[in-house]
């Protein structure tokens, strides 16, 4: 499947993984065209079981993205609608999209995400940042609205209610390692290291049954809206979905008859069995 045509990134495919790298004008600033492009990638990582993991950079050396395009603020409507009434806007929309694609996505954070950039990234399933580089900020109650781009809903769910309204009402910028404390990113790590993090990172999980990445993703989502017992049959219905369609039992089967799982020496190599076991199929 063919990942070209974009006019606000390049997106390059290495075996499993695919490459998103931005490159719009002077900033990556997050207007129309690059909502079209990413609607444009969902769509088609929607249907394709190639690639395993998505992972989102920048060619710009200061900024990951831009905030949203303020050209696109300028015009809303300053009556106030009721709850029937309200609807999602088009970045609300296209980064939900993005959050629920069945591959792995991790933003790479070399620059600046600030507004809208940062509930992109928020959007994507991990998030690593490197220090001297990385700022992020939630502006938008200085500017009298909210972050709406999912910030403010996904905020919360990150980083828990205290830390969430103090990161959107300070409206201030954020470090690497303030961000990591707070929970907005999985690492902060040196520019050096970023890359080969990742990239490690990345080619291990694309080893992995596109429709495991996807159970557990789907499955890990799902679990934060719901109480523990629907919490635990989703998961029981997330397992099956997984078994149907990987070679799970076959991988099970041929353990317990070789009797691996009682071997002492694969239970201190797990990291490279897991590995292993991918061959069988």
């Amino acid at each position: 499947m063919a990942y070209e045509g974009y006019t606000t990134f390049t997106a390059s495919q290495d075996e499993g993984v695919l490459t998103v790298t931005f490159d719009f004008g002077s900033v990556n600033v997050q207007g129309q065209e690059m909502l079209s492009d990413l609607n444009g990638l969902a769509m088609r990582l929607e249907r394709d079981r190639d690639i395993k993991v998505v992972v989102f950079q920048s060619a710009n050396p200061e900024i990951w993205v831009c905030h949203y395009d303020t050209n696109l603020l300028k015009d809303m409507s300053t009556e106030a609608v009721s709850r029937e009434e309200a609807k999602l806007l088009d970045l609300q929309a296209v980064l939900e999209r993005i959050s629920k694609v069945p591959q792995a996505t991790i933003a790479k954070l070399e620059g600046f995400a600030r507004g809208g950039g940062h509930e992109f990234a928020l959007a994507c399933d991990m998030r690593f940042a490197a220090r001297g580089k990385y700022k992020f900020m939630q502006m938008e109650v200085g500017m009298g609205i909210l972050p709406c781009g999912g910030g403010a809903s996904r905020m919360a769910r990150q980083v828990g209610l205290g830390r969430a309204l103090e990161i959107i009402l300070s409206a201030r910028d954020f470090d690497a390692d303030e961000a990591e404390a707070y929970g907005t990113i999985n690492k902060a790590l040196e520019p050096d290291e970023i890359g080969e993090y990742v990239d490690t990172l990345a080619k291990r999980i694309a080893k992995f049954p596109a429709e495991s990445i996807n159970a557990c993703k789907q499955m890990v989502y799902e679990s934060i809206d719901k109480p523990i017992d629907e919490a635990l049959k989703a998961e029981a219905y997330w397992l099956y979905q997984a078994t149907s369609k990987t070679p799970a039992v076959k991988r099970f089967q041929i353990a317990d008859d070789q009797g691996l799982e009682h071997d002492i020496e694969n239970q201190r190599n797990w990291n490279k069995l897991v590995m292993d076991v991918q061959n069988i199929n």
